[in-house]
This record gives C-alpha cells, structure tokens and sequence, in this order.
C-alpha cells in the first residue's frame, strides 16, 4: 500500500448536531484548494435500504463527491445497539480501519473525510469501541488523522465541548478544531460568549460557524458560500 492521505474525523458533541452540513461545507472548502477527497459514514442508522442518508446530503449540498456507506441499521439509535435490535453482526473498528486505510491509499486520493455517528464516544460495533478507537486504530496502521468537533451554538456548549476535547486529548488524538454546526441568525448572550470562550476553554482552534438553515440552502448557494464558513488549512 502507498502512503495513506491524511483523513479527518468529523464528530460531534451530541447528536443532530450539524455534522452532515458541516461535512459537506469541508468537502466545498478543500475540494476548492484542489483536493481530491472520499466521504465516508461507516454507519448510518435510523434509514431502510434505498432511503437517502447523510451521504446523499453531503452530494446534494456540495456537488457529487465519491462516497462509501459501509454499515446501514433500521432504527434510530447508536450504532451498537441498533445492530442488536436488528440481528446484524457490526463490523469492529478494526475492520472499518482496514476499510478507511484502503482508500486513504489509493493513488487519487488526496484526503478521506469520515463522518461519525453521534458524539465520539459513541459505540460503533459490538466490542463497545468507539469514533474515538477508530482514530487509534487508523493511526495504528501508519495513517494521519484528525478530529474536527462539531458543537451546538448555545447554553451547555462550552461544557460538551471541553469534555470532547479533553477525551481526544487523554486519548492522544488530534483535534483540529471546533465548527458550530448551526449558527443562529440572533444570537442571544451566551451563544455570542460561548463564541468567545470556546477555544480558551477547549484548547482548541474555533475553525469557524455554519449558519442555521444551512441544509435547506439551495446547492449553488451553499457552494458558494461554504468555503467561507470554516477555515482548514
């Protein structure tokens, strides 16, 4: 295998919390500096076969992009146990690993981008690995990889926050930075602080804010705007 591109992991500090737009402005951003890029979800819960998932609004928004979905379960639900509810033997990190260094391997492949479910500690097979496991596993297989944490824009951030950075942190992982996932058009006090504080209290770059409202934007309008939104170098 050639020497594996970079991926960077977009995780969250909850749920529903804007990680599917703010994956898709990244892929705007970087596929503007040139970059040729694959966007993973290695598991998409809460959809049937056929039903479009978060991969098809990273397209949709951004403009087509190769993707890869390797893990779809019915219900709603972290990915460990909507695999118990549905009978399906997950594949365990390892294995998504091996699946994500493939890629990153591949000669046109500049950048693998992964969407995570949920927050980091999220369980993602059977074995109660996490997003987190996952980052230690790639790296364990000689890749580069990053963290950038989407967070919500209001009261109880800052904590979520902090609390995400200091498990990448215990864990020897890289956090690129925080995105707020979902900026909103008036701000009341303590988003506009929190929009203060979060770097000094994460200790981590604040790489920039989607705008609420974001996903229902038209696709040209996005991709005009997107690069603009959140900063990576």
């Amino acid at each position: 295998m050639s020497e594996l591109a970079p991926i960077i992991i977009v995780t969250g500090t909850g749920t529903a919390i804007g990680k599917t737009v703010t994956t898709a402005a990244i892929v705007v951003g970087l596929r503007a500096q040139g970059l040729r890029l694959v966007v993973v979800k290695p598991t998409q819960t809460g959809l049937l076969p056929g039903e479009p998932g978060d991969l098809h609004d990273v397209c949709r928004l951004a403009g087509e992009v190769e993707t890869h979905e390797f893990v779809r379960l019915p219900d709603p639900l972290a990915p460990d146990a909507a695999g118990r509810l549905a009978g399906v033997v997950l594949p365990t990190v390892a294995e998504h690993a091996a699946r994500l260094a493939e890629i990153a391997g591949r000669d046109n492949v500049d950048l693998v981008l992964v969407e995570g479910a949920g927050g980091l500690l999220v369980r993602i097979d059977a074995d109660a690995a996490t997003i987190a496991d996952l980052g230690a596993e790639l790296k364990a297989v000689g890749a580069k990889v990053g963290y950038i944490v989407v967070a919500a824009a209001g009261l109880g951030t800052l904590n979520h926050s902090a609390l995400t950075a200091e498990a990448l942190r215990s864990r020897g992982l890289d956090c690129l930075g925080f995105v707020i996932g979902s900026w909103p058009d008036n701000p009341d006090l303590a988003t506009r602080t929190n929009l203060q504080d979060l770097a000094s209290v994460t200790g981590a770059q604040l790489l920039g804010r989607v705008p609420a409202g974001a996903g229902r934007m038209n696709p040209i309008a996005f991709q005009a705007n997107a690069a603009g939104w959140i900063a990576i170098a």
